[in-house]
């Protein structure tokens, strides 16, 4: 098993160096092999994914990822932002299903910022669709001036499209997750105002028909937005495009407790992916050993279960966070009072004794 260590910008290097940590006491037959990329990557290489880091990632089993981004990358043209690191290994590892779930475990209860009746047993798969979508529609408007600024400019554009094909293998991702869940799917759409989304319902529903044995229904994202925070419990899968699922991932994590606690997995046709906190880079926090790593290192148990076929080590590290959360540990962002406040290596430490005890 090869993994790429791909840990980017911000907090991303602090808590893939947890992950790792966990890895490596789960005597496991594997190679890794670190890469820089984002910001880290244009500043020693001239652009956020080194064709040596792509290289790496396509060579190897699956893929670690930090966060990439930092603000004083901002005022760099839109190709070399350190942002398009994440979107070029997506679309070169032809990664498209998307998978984030949002878990509240019992412990965090009172740390989502709703009331704990709420969300008390929370369990949703958010199925976002990473390859189309206005992200990558064509054609798009430039900037005109060559520093890269609008000043002056009068209109600027992206344009949003799917291809048959898109919507139908989301589809099957999505029906197929259910049926080892609870067998619903949501879909998630514009229908009502976007002739895309109008086709990703017509060809959701015509995906449907190969799976009588799921509860299929359709929402509107607006409602979709405002159900998750008033009845987060009615979904279960949900799958929608990938903005709308950029946007509504978000918002689950915070259903959890912190968007901290939110691991995801992108996947190809291979079960090859990319596994990575939903959170981002943080670079106010960067350095001060506060980030949680949670997110990452159940991106870990992630990888293990999907891309490296491990999945009673993915149990292991999965039953370590819940026995670490259970002593009450607790990084900044999901600390409450009685419970104790520790730090990004000694979370991670705590996580690596319970692997080793399990």
């Amino acid at each position: 098993m090869k993994i790429a260590i791909l840990p980017g910008d911000g907090i991303g290097t602090e808590i893939v160096a947890e992950a790792v940590r966990v890895l490596e006491v789960l005597d496991l037959s594997f190679e890794t092999e670190s890469a820089l990329v984002g910001g880290a990557a244009y500043e020693a290489h001239g652009h956020p994914l080194p064709e040596a880091t792509l290289k790496l990632a396509q060579s190897a089993d699956a893929v670690l990822f930090g966060a990439v981004g930092d603000w004083k990358f901002d005022t760099l043209e839109r190709s070399l932002r350190p942002e398009q690191a994440i979107l070029g290994l997506r679309k070169n590892l032809q990664l498209f299903a998307n998978f984030r779930p949002a878990i509240c475990h019992p412990q965090l209860t009172h740390a989502s910022s709703l009331k704990p009746e709420l969300v008390a047993g929370l369990d949703i798969l958010i199925v976002r669709e990473l390859t189309g979508d206005i992200y990558f529609g064509q054609p798009r408007g430039r900037r005109l001036s060559p520093d890269g600024a609008f000043e002056g400019q009068q209109e600027a554009f992206d344009t949003m499209r799917y291809s048959r094909p898109e919507i139908e293998r989301i589809a099957h991702v999505a029906f197929q997750a259910a049926r080892k869940r609870s067998k619903r799917v949501t879909s998630v759409d514009k229908a009502n105002v976007l002739e895309t989304f109008q086709f990703w319902r017509d060809v959701m529903i015509e995906v449907h028909a190969e799976y009588p044995d799921v509860e299929l229904d359709h929402m509107y994202v607006d409602n979709a937005a405002m159900q998750l925070v008033k009845a987060p419990k009615k979904f279960d899968v949900v799958v929608t495009g990938n903005m709308f699922g950029d946007i509504l991932s978000d918002e689950a994590a915070m259903l959890t407790g912190s968007i901290g606690m939110l691991p995801s997995a992108s996947l190809n046709a291979a079960n090859r992916g990319l596994y990575e906190p939903s959170h981002g880079s943080a670079p106010d926090i960067a350095g001060k050993n506060i980030a949680n790593p949670l997110a990452t290192i159940l991106s870990l148990a992630m990888m293990l279960r999907f891309s490296l076929n491990q999945p009673e080590a993915a149990v292991r590290v999965e039953t370590a966070v819940t026995r670490v959360l259970e002593s009450g540990l607790r990084t900044a962002d999901i600390w409450s009072e009685g419970t104790q406040r520790v730090g990004t290596r000694e979370m991670g430490s705590a996580v690596v004794a319970a692997v080793k005890a399990a």
